[in-house]
């Protein structure tokens, strides 16, 4: 697994701005001197600073034969924790951005399948558009795309997915956010045939093809999850995370991590991912009991060790060993 931890931090300008659906924009960034950008690889992502203050990891979307750009898209999450809702409503054009070099945890496999499978749900396409433009432009047409959200305004890239020049390659499904009218995949998904499968989306979507793809070979499913257990919960209550090397004490409110009020209160802490899915803000605690929330820990691992960016208290505080 790579890690954007210790990347070098570049200043990009965003030369271009546009919005892409509902509550999702796109951004281009480029170099102020107009150079090449360090190379990335299908299913990479970059570290973004927004201007909160908070790091968010963005995927690439754009072909990544491409040297002299880096596209994102964002989606505003009304319900995370402030990342994404500063960056898309404070960023314009022409302003500068923190971005550290890609580095990717998504990547394709090196095997060369019969075919592939592609699952997106929501701003999850944006991986897997990088992946389908990598293959395209190579000349390989053996893959098929399920792309899911709630309504067609909320689909990414609608125009390009349904245009004919991928025609048969691609479905396009929305359920209005009824039970009822999800996607069956079990028929895609109940025999593996040889295919290679990479799915990016929502929890729920994610658990759905991790339980139908559990026969499948480790090596042929790949997924993303870049929100994890960032989404702010209605039953989300304030705690006290007490640091028992100097005694201090501080107060996690509802919609704030563990990480970040550690961070505004002066202590410098490694992070890359902060949804719960790198695994470099592992801490070990000494007392109470955790809300773990991330997807790196067994469930042996998380008898003595929490995700501080994503994972929160049941008891009203918690001990760390810092």
């Amino acid at each position: 697994m790579n890690s954007d931890s210790g990347a070098d931090p570049m200043t990009l300008v965003v030369s271009l701005r546009s919005q892409i659906a509902d509550d999702i924009t796109m951004f281009e960034l480029r170099s102020p001197s107009g150079g090449e950008l360090p190379a990335f690889t299908p299913g990479s992502h970059i570290t973004v600073t927004t201007p909160s203050g908070q790091k968010r990891r963005y995927s690439l979307c754009n072909d990544s034969s491409e040297r002299d750009r880096y596209v994102i898209a964002v989606k505003l999450e009304k319900s995370g924790r402030g990342g994404s809702l500063s960056f898309t409503t404070k960023i314009r054009e022409g302003d500068e951005v923190i971005v550290a070099s890609p580095a990717n945890e998504f990547a394709m496999s090196s095997s060369e399948p019969k075919n592939y499978i592609f699952i997106a749900g929501g701003i999850g396409i944006t991986p897997i558009r990088a992946m389908l433009r990598h293959l395209i432009r190579q000349g390989k047409m053996n893959f098929r795309l399920y792309y899911f959200t709630r309504t067609a305004s909320m689909m990414a890239f609608r125009e390009e997915f349904s245009g004919p020049d991928l025609a048969g390659k691609v479905v396009l499904h929305h359920d209005n956010g009824e039970p009822d009218r999800a996607y069956d995949l079990w028929p895609v998904l109940e025999e593996q045939r040889g295919a290679q499968l990479y799915c990016c989306g929502p929890r729920g979507l994610m658990d759905a093809v991790r339980d139908m793809t559990g026969h499948w070979p480790d090596s042929a499913v790949h997924f993303e999850d870049f929100i994890g257990g960032t989404a702010i919960r209605p039953d989300d209550t304030p705690f006290g995370v007490t640091l028992a090397k100097s005694g201090k004490t501080y107060e996690v409110a509802a919609g704030v991590s563990i990480l970040d009020t550690l961070r505004r209160n002066g202590h410098a802490l490694a992070s890359s991912c902060e949804s719960g899915t790198c695994g470099i803000c592992r801490t070990r605690y000494i007392e109470g009991e955790p809300d773990h929330r991330d997807l790196v820990l067994s469930d042996r691992e998380k008898r003595s060790d929490i995700m501080i960016c994503v994972s929160r208290a049941k008891s009203a505080e918690l001990i760390l060993d810092l």
